[in-house]
């Protein structure tokens, strides 16, 4: 007995280069039979018609037990099969398991045909042929064929461009000497559709539950796999605009981050998991697009010493040239990650707008020599008393131009409705005169304002207490009133 042992434990190493082929019967090559021979204490040859052939079986290099005819074995994987054929019957189905078996002749069998019987029929896996998609050299998805796995690439694709698009740029390939047409006023062109990584199609086997149809096998190559990210809380940032900004619910963002409740208060400088889907693979398009640009015209400043601070007059109106533009666009998934121009030409130059700008400085500082504030007309009514009560100044009426100017340089006090005054200016000329100029129809000046002699400041009016169009103009002297006769020229 010793020496069976022995030799059963030698063919047990022995079996590792003795395989079943993996065929969709299960076509098994046994080893060499080895035939055990006893010698008696006598010399006499043995009784060999007493021994008996048993089969030690290994799956996946691992013993598990011994049977006593191997179609013990090829009854449970013929079963195997039998029982998917019908789920799977367009499949090209095969043991996926790596199965051997050594045959041994013995004279007192041991074979266990019930217990490998029962590990088969756990660990024996099938597989069937298939087409994998391989990205960056890991198969990702399977599908029936190649060319079932070429339909999965070419509907992704069609994601992001057109079957027409697509189908003209495969014969544009096909033919690239071919000179293509210039393209007309925003027409787009397809130059490249292409993946971000390295995708190939490969011969492989699989179990049959993991072959996917066409439209599972892109909606999971574009669902993708989960990737850690971190985001950084940033001030103003809560729990609910942060799930927001990286497409997940709330519920998700709390079983990210366990510690976090919908209204916990998080620390500016904390990090939260932010773990998101990331695709198996971008979809990189690249097209070209002929377009007629305006060229913007520049605004150009000239300055003037001649023309007081603040004025300004335009020179020359600027006018918006025109380009024609062929850009070279690159997308990711859509999302336009590049763009450049390509060819350029310019089909009219743009005109700058020229404005002259006045750098004298305005005198605040009045001379006390008034000039008059209108456009001609005559004074209407004198200072002094009328209808029983005092005229603090003289009302100039019918000029030939309504415009009202400051009779000296100064700075304007106020600009505004006074009451019975109407529209009402009051001026400091900075040498102790000050003039007001009232009932006017509009005001063109600011209080702080600094107006040289002879600014325009308003147009005269009737508004407040007032007879008639007429300029209401009063003059004071160091606070006190005086007649504008004897400062007007």
């Amino acid at each position: 007995m010793a020496y069976l042992r022995e030799k059963l434990d030698m063919l047990k190493n022995k079996s590792k280069n003795t395989l079943i082929s993996p065929l969709k019967k299960a076509v098994f090559t046994a080893a060499a039979a080895v035939t055990l021979s006893f010698g008696a204490v006598s010399g006499a040859s043995a009784d060999n018609s007493k021994l008996t052939t048993v089969y030690y079986v290994y799956l996946n290099d691992t013993y598990i037990g011994t049977v006593s005819n191997k179609a013990v074995v090829e009854h449970v994987v013929d079963k195997k099969i039998e029982a998917v054929e019908g789920s799977y019957k367009d499949l090209n189905l095969s043991v996926g398991s790596q199965l051997k078996y050594v045959p041994e002749q013995v004279f007192r069998s041991t074979a266990n045909n019930q217990d490998v019987v029962n590990k088969l029929e756990r660990d024996l896996h099938l597989q069937a042929d298939a087409a994998a998609i391989s990205v960056d050299g890991d198969s990702v998805v399977y599908v029936q064929d190649k060319a079932m796995a070429e339909e999965v690439l070419k509907n992704i694709k069609l994601k992001y461009v057109t079957a027409e698009q697509l189908a003209e740029l495969e014969a544009r390939k096909a033919s690239p000497t071919k000179v293509l047409p210039q393209l007309k006023e925003n027409e787009t062109r397809l130059l490249d559709v292409r993946f971000s990584k390295n995708v190939s199609v490969l011969d492989g086997k699989v179990e049959p539950t993991k072959i996917l149809s066409v439209k599972d096998a892109v909606a999971f190559l574009l669902k993708g796999t989960l990737e850690e990210k971190k985001y950084k809380v940033k001030e103003g940032d809560v729990l609910g605009t942060i799930a927001s900004a990286h497409d997940l619910r709330m519920e998700q963002l709390l079983t990210l981050n366990p510690g976090l409740k919908e209204d916990s208060v998080i620390d500016i400088g904390k990090e939260v998991n932010v773990t998101e889907l990331k695709p198996y693979v971008h979809v990189i398009v690249d097209k070209e697009i002929f377009q007629k640009e305006k060229i913007a015209f520049e605004n150009e400043v000239v300055e003037d010493a001649t023309m007081f601070k603040g004025d300004k007059k335009v020179k020359q109106e600027g006018k918006d040239g025109m380009r024609a533009v062929t850009y070279v666009i690159s997308e990711q998934n859509g999302t336009v990650v590049k763009k450049t121009a390509a060819k350029e030409e310019i089909l009219e130059q743009p005109v700058n707008n020229i404005v002259i700008k006045g750098t004298k400085v305005v005198p605040s500082r009045g001379d006390g020599k008034f000039s008059w504030p209108t456009v001609g007309g005559y004074i209407s009514s004198q200072m002094g008393y009328r209808w029983g009560k005092k005229h603090k100044g003289i009302d100039i009426a019918r000029p030939s131009d309504r415009t009202i100017k400051t009779v000296d340089n100064g700075v304007v006090v106020s600009a505004g409705w006074d009451g019975g005054y109407g529209n009402k200016i009051v001026i400091d000329h900075q040498n102790g005169l000050r003039t007001v100029y009232a009932h006017l129809a509009s005001i063109d000046v600011s209080a702080g304002q600094t107006v040289p002699k002879g600014t325009k400041i308003g147009v005269m009016g009737t508004t407040g207490d007032s007879t008639g169009i007429h300029l209401h103009f009063e003059v004071y002297k160091n606070g006190s009133l005086v007649n504008p006769m004897g400062y007007l020229k």
